[in-house]
C-alpha cells in the first residue's frame, strides 16, 4: 500500500450523511461518521501513520514472469482499474494479476434518504471472475482524527472497535478470517474464479445494539436496493445533451455530498488535502457554505431535481429565522450541516497531513468572515427555485425581505470576498455584483407575487449597485472589471456576472474583460482566480488553476459566441477528470489535481458549462 496516494487517485461513495473515498489500490483512507463533518475514523489520506485506514487489496502472485504494475497506485505484479457501475456510487476496483482478475465492490446502503440514521454501513464485496486471487484486509481505525485510543473485542468472523462515543462492526462473511494485529484486524483469504466474500464495517453510537448476523442473501438485497436507488435517483435527471455521461457522475456526485435529512450540500468531502503540495493553504469543506450549496441548487435545478432544491429552501429558511450570525448579518457564510454556526477553527498539530502540506485544520475560521455576495447567491437560488415569496408563507417572506431591507443599509461596505482572503477587507466588486442580484431577484418576486415590501427602496439600491459597479469596478486602464475598487487586478470570480444577468454576454465591457482575462488569467484553456502576487491574500504559496473558474469561462465564452474555443475548452478540462470523472478544487502546473475532493463548486460549474454549450450549439446547428 503506497503513502499518500493522488488526491485524485480515489473514488467516493457515500449514504448521503457521510461518505468515503477508496484509493485505486482498494485503500479506504478517508471516513468520518456519523456525519460528513464528524471526526473521521479513518483519515490515511493525511497521515499515512496516524490516521488509519482500511484496505482491501490484492497480493501479486509469487511466480518469476508476474505481470509489472501498469495501473495507477498498482503494487508491482497487480494492475489495477477502477470504476463506477455506470449512473451508481458502487464503486468497483478490480485486480489484474497473473494468476487471476478479482473485484472489490464497494457501496454504502442508503437506508432513509431523508432520515438521520444512527449507523453507517460500508460494504466491500470481494469476488474473483478468473483464474485465483489473494487477498489481504486490514482495518486500522484512528478515532477522533487520529487522536484517541480504541479496544479491540474480536469473537470468530466479527470485531469490535470501541472509540469515544463511537463503535465501529467489523463482521466478515466467507473465507476471511479476522485476526488481531495489536487493537486492529488483518485478515487474508485466496479466491477462486466465482467464489465471493464480504466485510461489512458498521459504524454506529458507542453503545448501540451490534448489528444483525451478516448474511449473504441480505448483502445481495443490500447491493440491488442501492443500486436501484442511484438508477432510479438519476432516472429524474433531464438533461438529454452531448456529454450524458459525465454531466450525470457530476449529479451523482452532488447528491452524495448533500446531507438527506436537512438538504444542505456541503463544499467537497474532505478537508485538510493542499492547494499547493507542501504548502500551507489547506482548509476544511465539510460544512455548507450559503454560497456554493446555492450555485449548486441551481446545477439540479437545471438537472429536473427539484427536491433537492426544495429541500435546501427549506434549510435557507431555517438559517434566516436563527437569527443571524453574531456581527448582526442576516446569515452566516457557512454552517455545519444540521445548521450549527460554530465551526472554530483548530490546527491537528500531530498529522503530517498529505505528503507534508501542513498545517492540517478541522474546522473553518473564515466562518465569521463578512462575505456580502451570500445574499445574491441566496436569492438567486431561492428565485430559481419558483416562487421564492412563498418560502416559509408569508412569516417566510417577512424574513426574506428584511435581509432585503438589512442590505439596503449595508451593501457598500468592504468586506473579505468570496475567495476569503485573510489579507483584510476590500470593496470587492463581485460582492457588490452579488448584492445587485440579491435585489434584483428580490423586486421580481415581490411584483411577480404581489408580496408587501419596500420596493422604491430596494430598486433605488439596486441601481445605485449597478452604477458602482460600472464605474468604480471598471478599470479604464484595463478596459476590464477589475478584482476590487481602486485595483488593476482581475478576478475569475466576474465570470458569473452575465450568467446572473448583471450585463449582457456581448457587451462590450464584458468581451474586453474576457479578452482580458484570456491574457492574464487563462493557461492553456485552464483560469486561476486571480494572481497572488498582485492581489495579496495573506497567505504564504501559490495555488493551482481554479477548476470551477475554468468551467464558469467555458460558460461565458459559449454565451459569447466563441463556440469553438468554448468546446475546446470543455473539451480538454474534462481530459483532467480522475479516472471515475471526479474533480478536486485545482490542477496543479503539471496536470494533478490540488485541493479537496471531490468539490461540489467544480462539478455545479461543469453542469453550467455544459447545458450553455449544448444550447449554443444547437442554436448555431438550426442557423445552418
Amino acid at each position: 500500500m503506497r503513502p499518500y496516494p493522488p488526491i485524485a487517485d480515489h473514488g467516493l461513495i457515500g449514504d448521503l450523511q457521510t461518505c468515503a473515498l477508496v484509493s485505486s489500490e482498494g485503500v479506504l483512507d478517508w471516513f468520518c461518521a456519523p456525519r460528513f463533518d464528524s471526526p473521521s475514523i479513518f483519515a490515511g489520506l493525511l497521515d499515512h501513520d496516524r490516521g488509519g485506514h482500511f484496505s482491501l487489496t490484492a497480493d501479486a502472485p509469487d511466480l518469476p514472469d508476474a505481470v509489472g504494475a501498469g495501473g495507477p497506485g498498482a503494487g508491482g505484479g497487480v494492475v489495477t482499474r477502477q470504476l463506477y457501475l455506470a449512473d451508481t456510487a458502487v464503486l468497483i476496483t478490480r485486480f489484474l494479476t497473473r494468476a487471476g482478475v478479482g473485484e472489490v465492490v464497494d457501496f454504502m446502503p442508503v437506508h432513509t434518504p431523508h432520515t438521520a440514521t444512527d449507523r453507517h454501513q460500508v460494504v466491500r464485496v470481494l469476488r474473483v471472475v478468473r483464474g485465483s486471487v489473494r487477498f489481504a484486509l486490514e482495518c486500522r481505525p484512528r478515532f477522533d482524527y487520529g487522536r484517541a485510543p480504541h479496544h479491540l473485542t474480536l469473537d470468530g468472523p466479527t470485531a469490535r472497535f470501541d472509540g469515544p462515543g463511537v463503535t465501529a462492526h467489523l463482521q466478515a462473511l466467507g473465507s476471511l478470517a479476522p485476526e488481531a494485529d495489536g487493537d486492529d484486524v488483518r485478515a487474508t483469504a485466496t479466491l477462486s474464479a466465482g467464489e465471493r466474500a464480504a466485510v461489512v464495517l458498521t459504524v454506529c453510537d458507542a453503545g448501540a445494539a451490534a448489528p444483525p448476523p451478516l448474511d449473504a442473501d441480505a448483502l445481495a438485497q443490500e447491493f440491488t436496493a442501492v443500486r436501484r436507488f442511484w438508477h432510479d435517483w438519476i432516472g429524474r435527471c433531464t438533461y438529454r445533451g452531448r456529454w450524458q455521461q459525465i454531466v450525470n457522475r457530476s449529479a451523482i456526485t452532488l447528491k452524495l455530498m448533500t446531507y438527506a435529512p436537512t438538504g444542505a450540500p456541503i463544499a467537497a468531502a474532505t478537508m485538510g488535502l493542499p492547494e499547493e503540495e507542501g504548502g500551507e493553504r489547506n482548509w476544511d469543506y465539510r460544512y455548507t457554505w450559503v454560497r456554493d450549496a446555492s450555485l449548486a441548487v441551481r446545477a439540479m435545478l437545471d438537472l429536473g431535481f427539484t427536491e433537492e432544491a426544495n429541500a435546501f429552501r427549506h434549510w435557507l429558511r431555517l438559517r434566516l429565522e436563527d437569527g443571524g450570525a453574531p456581527g448582526g448579518e442576516p446569515l452566516q457564510i457557512m454552517y455545519r450541516v444540521d445548521g450549527d454556526p460554530h465551526l472554530a477553527e483548530e490546527v491537528l498539530g500531530h498529522l503530517t497531513g498529505w505528503r507534508g502540506s501542513a498545517p492540517v485544520r478541522a474546522g473553518n475560521g473564515a466562518a465569521g468572515q463578512l462575505q456580502l455576495d451570500i445574499y445574491g447567491e441566496a436569492y438567486y437560488a431561492l428565485a430559481q427555485a419558483g416562487r421564492a415569496a412563498d418560502v416559509g408563507g408569508y412569516d417566510g417572506w417577512q424574513r426574506a425581505a428584511a435581509v432585503l431591507d438589512w442590505l439596503c443599509d449595508h451593501w457598500d461596505r468592504p468586506d473579505e470576498g468570496i475567495w476569503e482572503t485573510r489579507g483584510g477587507r476590500k470593496d470587492f466588486t463581485y460582492s457588490r455584483l452579488m448584492c445587485w442580484v440579491a435585489l434584483d431577484r428580490g423586486i421580481r418576486q415581490a411584483t411577480a407575487f404581489a408580496r408587501p415590501a419596500d420596493v422604491p427602496r430596494w430598486t433605488a439600491a439596486r441601481d445605485a449597485v449597478m452604477r458602482q459597479v460600472m464605474t468604480r469596478g471598471w478599470s479604464e486602464e484595463r478596459q476590464a472589471f477589475v478584482q476590487y475598487y481602486g485595483g488593476s487586478v482581475l478576478d475569475a470570480s466576474l465570470l458569473l456576472m452575465p450568467m446572473v444577468g448583471f450585463i449582457a454576454p456581448k457587451d462590450p465591457r464584458w468581451l474586453s474583460t474576457l479578452e482580458a482575462m484570456d491574457d492574464e488569467l487563462v493557461s492553456d484553456s485552464l483560469v486561476y482566480r486571480y494572481d497572488p502576487a498582485a492581489s495579496p491574500d495573506g497567505l504564504r504559496g501559490s495555488e493551482g488553476t481554479f477548476s470551477l473558474c475554468t468551467f464558469l469561462y467555458v460558460y461565458a465564452l459559449a454565451r459569447a459566441g466563441r463556440l469553438e474555443q468554448a468546446r475546446y475548452a470543455f473539451d480538454k478540462m474534462l481530459t483532467y477528470a480522475n479516472h471515475v470523472g471526479l474533480f478536486a478544487e485545482e490542477i496543479g502546473p503539471t496536470g494533478e489535481q490540488l485541493g479537496n475532493f471531490p468539490q461540489a463548486f467544480t462539478h455545479l460549474a461543469l453542469v453550467a458549462a455544459a447545458l450553455a454549450l449544448d444550447t449554443e450549439l444547437d442554436r448555431a446547428a438550426s442557423r445552418g
